[in-house]
């Protein structure tokens, strides 16, 4: 280890206006995440690197909200009823097939659910 690196001390406070621009990025733009408040400073002339701006931007404790799915109460569930007697029910359904030259055809199907 050369005696330079040995003794480097880093300067403090030389990333304070940095980090009080992506804050005030931050509070403006409430849905851009660090790589989007690194191109907002890009567009303003400061020359910074990707990775500082994701450093400040976390140690900051910015974050995206996430927001919350709505839960959708559960139903309860009913036993799926057999129709007693035919023609009381149809189902359809559209079936897809190639035949052997390589043509495809199609075709919708009903059928009665008592008799299938």
């Amino acid at each position: 280890m050369s005696a330079s690196a040995f003794r480097y001390q880093a300067a403090p406070g030389q990333n304070e206006r940095l980090r009080d621009e992506i804050v005030h990025l931050a509070q403006r733009y409430r849905g851009y995440s660090a790589r989007m408040i690194y191109l907002k400073l890009r567009q303003a002339d400061w020359s910074v690197n990707r990775k500082r701006v994701e450093q400040l931007y976390t140690e900051q404790g910015l974050q995206v909200r996430r927001r919350q799915r709505k839960k959708v109460a559960i139903a309860d569930r009913q036993p799926l009823i057999r129709p007693a007697r035919a023609n009381e029910v149809w189902s359809m359904d559209f079936v897809f097939d190639r035949v052997a030259d390589g043509r495809a055809t199609n075709w919708l199907c009903s059928f009665d659910d008592a008799t299938h």
